[in-house]
Parts: C-alpha cells; sequence; structure tokens
C-alpha cells in the first residue's frame, strides 16, 4: 500500500497542476523578438490574475523541467523559517572567511555575514546552504513532498541539490508555486510565508511591487531543439502587483557568457510592460 506522504504528495502536485492550468495558454510569438533582439532563446509565462489568463512565448519550453539554481532560495528560505534553521529574516550567520568572486573580482556582499534578506537580495549561495544544512536532508524532503515542488528529487546532497543536483522545476510549475506563495496557500505557517513575500520584493514603485528572484545554473539534461551545447539555464521568476491586480512570471533562457545573464530581468521587464503589469499601457 502507498505510504500517506506520497499520497499527499501526489495530492500537492495535482492542486497545483489544477492550478496552472486552469486558465487557456495565449502564445505570443511576437515576444520573440525580445529574446531574438537580445541575442538568446528562451521561454516568458506570464498569468494574468485579473483576466484569468495564461500567456506563453514557446509554451512547450515553458512545460520543461530545468535546475531552478538560485530560484529555489524562495522555497529554501520558506524551509529555513519553519524549522528554526535562522529565527527570521534579520538573523545573519558569519562569514566563513572564504572569498567568494563574480566575474573574477570579489564579491563584497557575499564575502560578509548575511541574513535571509541580504541572501535573498545579493543570492548569496553560501548562506543558503547553510540553512539547507541545519534544515538537514529528512525535514527538507517532506516540504518539498508537502508542497509538491518541482520534481521532488533532491538528490545530489543537501547543499547541492538545486545547484547542480537533480532537482528539477519548469516555469509553469514556477508560477504555480509563487501563485500560492502570495495566496498564503502553500502548507507552510503563515509566517513564513509573510516573511518571504517581504524578502522577495525586489522593487517598490510608486505604482507597483515587484517581487522576484534571479536564477543561473548549468544546463544538465537533454538539450530542446537549437539549445547551445555550451548554454546554461538563466531564470527570472516573480510576481507584481500593481493597480489591485497581479500578473505571475517565469523566465527561463539559455546562458552561453556572463553577458547573457545580465539580459534576464531586461527581457522579463520588456514584457511585463507590454502587458500593462508594470504601468499603464
Amino acid at each position: 500500500m502507498a505510504r500517506l506522504p506520497t499520497l499527499l504528495a501526489a495530492l500537492f502536485a495535482l492542486v497545483a497542476s489544477a492550478t496552472s492550468h486552469a486558465a487557456a495558454w495565449k502564445e505570443h510569438p511576437e515576444w520573440g523578438k525580445t529574446f531574438a533582439d537580445a541575442g538568446v532563446r528562451g521561454t516568458m509565462l506570464v498569468y494574468d490574475e485579473g483576466a484569468d489568463s495564461m500567456h506563453v512565448y514557446d509554451a512547450m519550453r515553458a512545460r520543461h523541467p530545468y535546475l531552478p539554481a538560485s530560484t529555489f532560495k524562495v522555497f529554501n528560505a520558506l524551509v529555513a523559517i519553519e524549522t528554526g534553521a535562522v529565527s527570521d529574516e534579520f538573523e545573519t550567520i558569519p562569514w566563513d572567511g572564504k572569498v567568494r568572486t563574480m566575474a573574477g573580482k570579489p564579491n563584497k556582499e557575499w564575502n560578509r555575514p548575511n541574513s535571509l534578506a541580504s541572501g535573498m537580495r545579493y543570492s548569496t549561495v553560501w548562506f543558503y546552504q547553510e540553512v539547507a544544512r541545519r534544515a538537514g536532508q529528512a525535514r527538507m524532503q517532506s516540504w518539498i513532498d508537502k508542497v509538491g515542488y518541482g520534481n521532488r528529487d533532491i538528490g545530489g546532497g543537501i547543499d547541492q541539490f538545486w545547484l547542480s543536483g537533480k532537482l528539477r522545476i519548469s516555469a509553469e510549475q514556477q508560477v504555480a508555486f509563487l501563485r500560492r506563495l502570495a495566496d498564503g496557500t502553500l502548507p507552510f505557517s503563515e509566517r513564513a510565508q509573510e516573511i518571504v513575500r517581504r524578502i522577495t520584493i525586489y522593487e517598490a514603485a510608486p505604482g507597483y511591487v515587484l517581487h522576484a528572484k534571479t536564477g543561473w545554473g548549468p544546463q544538465l539534461d537533454a538539450r530542446l531543439d537549437g539549445t547551445a551545447e555550451e548554454a546554461g539555464i538563466g531564470w527570472y521568476v516573480g510576481w507584481v502587483e500593481h493597480g489591485g491586480k497581479r500578473w505571475f512570471f517565469a523566465l527561463n533562457m539559455d546562458v552561453v557568457t556572463a553577458d547573457d545573464a545580465g539580459k534576464r530581468v531586461a527581457i522579463g521587464r520588456e514584457i511585463l510592460e507590454a502587458m500593462g503589469a508594470l504601468g499603464d499601457r
């Protein structure tokens, strides 16, 4: 007989899938120009909550699972609060003294004590690896199963499974997860979800609030047609609150060079602006 946790995991996965499929998908081939002008291949999925409509460029890619890389920090932060790995978003963990670099230069934001909030803002990998180790394999797997996150496979090491291990998630699944976080309907405490909603605020403008997280990791699986062999996977996910409405989005794209990584946010913003999520059209 199937174990209860297995049945629960299947149920949560079914609920998440049903949520993401509730709206019909509308293809936007014109968004392809935004990617082409930037010289990259990718997908963008946007759920317009007010219109209950899903908008996409390259639906096949939007349903294809990839390594979540640093977008997993959103989930990791929820687990960190729920398990007591840290007490709140302000508790710091001392820097271990290892100098970490970006583009060959020391990154001052990584090479100092960090908290859930600063680690989310500056994508401090070592900090989120440490809170994952504190949570432990068993508790992490339990939360992954309860939520039905991605393929639910955390093989590859407790501090590596989202960076170079076996965890995979699609743009479609990212959007479904973020909708539940924004609504406070994940199986975490309301306190944990409220904290993570706060620390994912990337920009608070007079007319809108943007929650967002980037990610960048290796492409470890079979390539989609036309995907460059040397390409990694870049993510930009989140949601916008504007004029009493919300738009949830997940972008992923090929990253061949460091310059490509810098294009994720610009591409995402251009499409969100075209949809009216960041201001009046």
